[in-house]
């Protein structure tokens, strides 16, 4: 069989360890890609996949449309596509699934087709400095930022996020809040890997698919940004008087993110905002463990409203 993947981030990591089997992956595809491997598989680029013998290829990106126009310009039909995120909007992408069945495991292809919900814009929503795109992975976590921001006016102090991952969620808190310094703490090369022994082989390999480069590509203010490369907390060294107006703690794992909590949370200033990210992930649990561990230490329970975006963000304010 050959089956390619469309995609070497998070969403094909995914896959991965949602049991598919990577060596019956012939390849990895990525527009920009960062290695010449990924799990083990060669990434190739989407014109290299033209005159290939192609049975199936699954789109992990959320840019069905993009794509399924790319392989149309190679000459690649939609019935050789899958959209594992095709299904996130109101209508599916999928035209049908009888061409995956029996390609797929069962159990896979049944969580992969399970419809997603879709949101109405707010009536507060209009022009303003985020991009459609910055929309498109996770709607009420974005849109929840942007509220957030728009009241941080008379609130003192910097943005920072630890666990920046590829910069999307950085790109838009340096949009939305142009004019703070927005401190970025990441190996930006994965995750300490004694840290990360025992997570999913494709979540830990595509967290290693980014670049401090690529992030500060993506951002709008790139000068406002601050980079503070490797292992947290020994990369805050120095700013122990800074005070925060917002934080995003991305970190996933649970000692990294205990480490934020105590350095960030007595240095959020009185009306900031600290965003805890995977709070409700069954899939990261050392998340909401570590929250519990910090608040153990305090002898009590943070102030916080949990979303229901994606991931189960927690929103601690100060």
């Amino acid at each position: 069989m050959k089956l390619y993947i469309w995609g070497t981030g998070c969403g094909a990591g995914d896959l991965i360890d949602r049991g598919l089997d990577a060596s019956l992956v012939a390849a990895f595809i990525d527009s920009e890609p960062h290695s010449e491997s990924f799990l083990g598989r060669p990434v190739l680029r989407p014109e290299e996949l033209a005159g290939r013998e192609i049975d199936l290829i699954v789109v992990a990106s959320r840019r069905a449309e993009e794509i399924a126009a790319r392989c149309t310009a190679l000459g690649i039909g939609e019935d050789k596509l899958f959209f594992a995120r095709g299904n996130w909007r109101l209508e599916d992408r999928n035209r049908g699934y009888s061409s995956v069945e029996g390609l797929l495991d069962a159990e896979l292809l049944a969580a992969l087709r399970a419809p997603q919900r879709a949101v109405r814009d707010p009536l507060w929503a209009g022009d303003g400095a985020l991009e459609e795109k910055d929309l498109e992975n996770d709607y009420v976590r974005v849109r929840t930022l942007e509220a957030i921001c728009r009241r941080l006016g008379p609130v003192g102090g910097a943005a920072a996020e630890l666990g920046v991952y590829r910069g999307a969620f950085a790109r838009c808190i340096n949009a939305l809040l142009p004019d703070r310094t927005l401190y970025l703490f990441d190996t930006f090369a994965g995750f300490d890997e004694a840290e990360a022994a025992g997570e999913g082989e494709g979540f830990t390999a595509a967290h290693r698919n980014t670049s401090a480069a690529r992030v500060l590509s993506l951002l709008p203010h790139p000068g406002r940004a601050v980079l503070r490369p490797g292992l947290f907390p020994a990369t805050a060294a120095g700013l122990e008087d800074e005070r925060f107006a917002l934080v995003s703690l991305d970190a996933d794992l649970e000692e990294s993110t205990l480490a934020g909590l105590r350095f960030f949370y007595p240095r959020l200033s009185p009306g900031g905002f600290l965003l805890l990210h995977d709070w409700a992930s069954p899939r990261l649990p050392g998340v909401a463990r570590a929250l519990e561990r910090y608040e153990a230490e305090l002898g009590r329970a943070l102030p916080a409203v949990p979303l229901c975006d994606l991931n189960g963000t927690l929103v601690i304010p100060r």
